[in-house]
């Protein structure tokens, strides 16, 4: 602890805010993974029983099946099945409805993720730049020191303003990493409401 507490001290305060943006970033990808675990957005099991009977002209059977499920995938189905059933609206009109709430499930999904992408690009500039500003304190030393300059001011004032950039790193690593994780589990899921969507407006007559 005592440790870190220094390394903070050493690389002042863009090391400050790399911190900040460890606990946002941390903090934000927690969320989504809970709001993902919530809505059980991986969950795809129950999409072949659903259209297996919507197929099958059991309708009543298969909206059961998708109003068991939580997930977005299952309510775009199911709003598309009530959408298909209503003969009040032309195929056109009901796509158009549930290509507009598919898009607004996506969107919710993908809430958060852009300032998980902010951090990711930069946190590595903000470690620059604290390792720039370091550079810079240590040849004002070395200036200072003239003649008499010691070894160990310029190596212990590299490693010093290094620190900034090893932390830079690190957090834009951790952020990422997290960013392209969720963005693939938001594209799955987009990739697989427009299969199933495509299946149920296409089922044969």
């Amino acid at each position: 602890m005592s440790q870190a507490m220094e390394w903070l001290r050493l690389g002042g305060p863009a090391m400050l805010i790399l911190l900040g943006l460890s606990i946002a970033s941390v903090t934000l990808i927690l969320v989504k993974l809970w709001e993902f675990w919530e809505l059980k957005i991986g969950q795809r099991d129950f999409v072949a029983t659903a259209l297996n009977a919507w197929h099958a002209g059991n309708a009543d059977q298969a909206m059961a099946v998708l109003q068991m499920q939580v997930t977005p995938l299952a309510k775009v189905m199911a709003a598309a099945m009530k959408g298909c059933g209503n003969k009040s609206l032309s195929e056109a009109e009901v796509r158009e409805q549930i290509t507009q709430q598919a898009a607004d499930h996506l969107e919710s999904a993908r809430r958060l993720l852009r300032p998980l992408e902010v951090i990711a690009n930069l946190a590595p500039l903000l470690g620059l730049l604290g390792t720039v500003l370091g550079m810079i304190q240590v040849f004002q030393r070395l200036q200072v020191a003239g003649d008499r300059v010691n070894p160990s001011i310029l190596s212990g004032g590299l490693w010093e303003a290094l620190l900034t950039t090893a932390a830079g790193l690190t957090v834009a690593i951790i952020a990422l990493a997290g960013f392209h994780a969720l963005d693939r589990a938001v594209e799955r899921l987009h990739h697989d409401m427009e299969g199933a969507l495509t299946r149920i407006f296409t089922r044969p007559i």
